[in-house]
């Protein structure tokens, strides 16, 4: 028995132009994406360099370097047979301002739900 062609399921990833603030997001999601990024905080190093720390393959790091560096959190170097990376804080900017309203909201919240109990009772506490 042989399937007609319209049976088969194709998978196609689409590639399409996000908001640069979501490709941040997304490209913070991952731990190992974060550990790179904290890692390149320290200053500029080798992709080599960058993946030995990681229990996996060398092709799997260049993934999520591809992952950061189409989000602009990271710039690739190439000087001869190495690539060097750095870290491009600015999209990390970006996301720290948007959740700073957040931050302040949560923060109001909080405290007010810390003097509640004093008010409530007429105690202080230290």
């Amino acid at each position: 028995m042989t399937k007609k062609p319209w049976h088969y399921i194709l998978n196609h990833m689409v590639k399409y132009y996000a908001n640069p603030l979501n490709e941040t997001f997304s490209a913070l999601a991952d731990p190992t994406r974060r550990a790179i990024l904290a890692r390149l905080a320290e200053g500029e190093t080798s992709v080599t360099e960058l993946a030995e720390p990681f229990d996996v393959s060398l092709p799997a790091v260049m993934k999520h370097l591809r992952v950061l560096e189409d989000a602009g959190l990271i710039t690739r170097e190439k000087e001869g047979r190495v690539s060097h990376c750095r870290l491009n804080a600015s999209p990390l900017q970006n996301a720290a301002e948007w959740i700073d309203p957040y931050e302040r909201f949560w923060r109001t919240r909080l405290n007010a739900l810390e003097t509640h109990p004093r008010r409530r009772h007429g105690r202080h506490y230290s």
